[in-house]
């Protein structure tokens, strides 16, 4: 645990500092490689954050500091049950402890490990989305880019197929740009579809090994395809991903959905901010919530902003386009 806290008098500006006494292997933790993780700290809260020794001092306005501290309390927590901090660890711990969820339990909750590299929910957000996953047949999660949508569904069904849960994982993408020239383009059906469902092989690519993912291909227990080559088919004893769904039309997505066969799972992805269809096209994902919810054990997951994990530019930017939108502007 941190200790005991110090606090001095909030001055006129509202200006306040905390002292905190830390556990020696909280210090070293929180001083990380060059101080990464305390710079860290110190960018997501909005503080001073100095280290001397075993004292660990917050400075700055009131509110933030205090906030600070409960981030400091929790971070104390995770490394007294031996977990190692990294910069990214201090924006999942800050946004846990923002909507009061206990941090431990959502960075303990690990999916899918791969030699070193530990996949697990890093926002409150990500762990409802999880949790969904797991309890629901079909899971809806609908939000901006870099909220991890496909990357945890490709490794929750990862963690399926190695379980032997599920006896293979399907992934699919509709490939908007082709349209009907798809089979028009150069090579074989690998080859024609690859440009469409490459974020979905390089987030398998980062569950195993090139030789296994391999494998996987050749016994059909992996298997990738363009939404339309669902069509008439029964998806049974399957974990089956359909990506930027955005872009489905309604009649697409209804295809898709009734395809879901005895054993199966589905997860649907999509952001409604990025829907490349002709205006004229209705989008089935944004259908989707208005027509299924409330249908028992199908569940929607909201993602926004601060579900964003990819580089904090990336969350400023889906803000800026955020507000742009609300102003109505193209």
């Amino acid at each position: 645990m941190t200790g005991d806290f110090r606090l001095s008098a909030v001055g006129p500006a509202g200006r306040d500092e905390r002292v905190i006494e830390l556990a020696d292997a909280v210090a070293v933790e929180l001083a990380g490689e060059q101080d990464r993780v305390l710079r860290a700290l110190e960018d997501r809260l909005g503080v001073e954050v100095a280290l001397r020794g075993n004292r660990l001092t917050l400075a700055g306005a009131e509110p933030r500091v205090r906030a600070g501290a409960a981030v400091v309390d929790e971070l104390a927590r995770l490394v007294g049950e031996g977990r190692a901090l990294g910069p990214g660890t201090i924006d999942a711990v800050a946004d846990a402890v923002d909507v009061a969820e206990p941090a431990a339990a959502m960075l303990g909750d690990v999916i899918w490990r791969h030699r070193q590299t530990a996949v697990t929910p890093r926002t409150a957000g990500q762990k409802r989305y999880v949790d969904a996953i797991r309890t629901n047949t079909i899971t809806f999660g609908i939000g901006p880019a870099g909220t991890g949508k496909t990357y945890l569904a490709v490794a929750l069904a990862t963690a399926a197929l190695m379980r032997r849960e599920v006896g293979r994982i399907i992934l699919t993408r509709p490939a908007v740009e082709a349209g009907e020239r798809l089979g028009f383009l150069p090579g074989d059906l690998a080859a024609k579809v690859d440009p469409y469902l490459r974020p979905l092989f390089d987030a398998l690519y980062d569950m195993l090994d090139a030789d296994r993912v391999e494998a996987l291909f050749e016994r059909g227990q992996v298997e990738v395809a363009p939404l339309a080559f669902m069509r008439g088919r029964t998806l049974n004893d399957s974990f089956i991903i359909l990506d930027e769904a955005q872009n489905t039309t309604a009649e697409q997505m209804k295809m898709f959905l009734t395809r879901l066969g005895y054993g199966s799972r589905m997860v649907v992805t999509g952001d409604v901010t990025q829907i490349d269809l002709p205006s004229e096209a209705r989008s089935g994902l944004v259908a989707a919530p208005r027509i299924l919810s409330g249908v028992e054990d199908i569940a929607f997951v909201q993602f926004d902003r601060r579900d964003v994990v990819r580089h904090r530019l990336v969350q400023r930017i889906v803000d800026a386009y955020g507000a742009a939108q609300d102003r109505g502007e193209p």
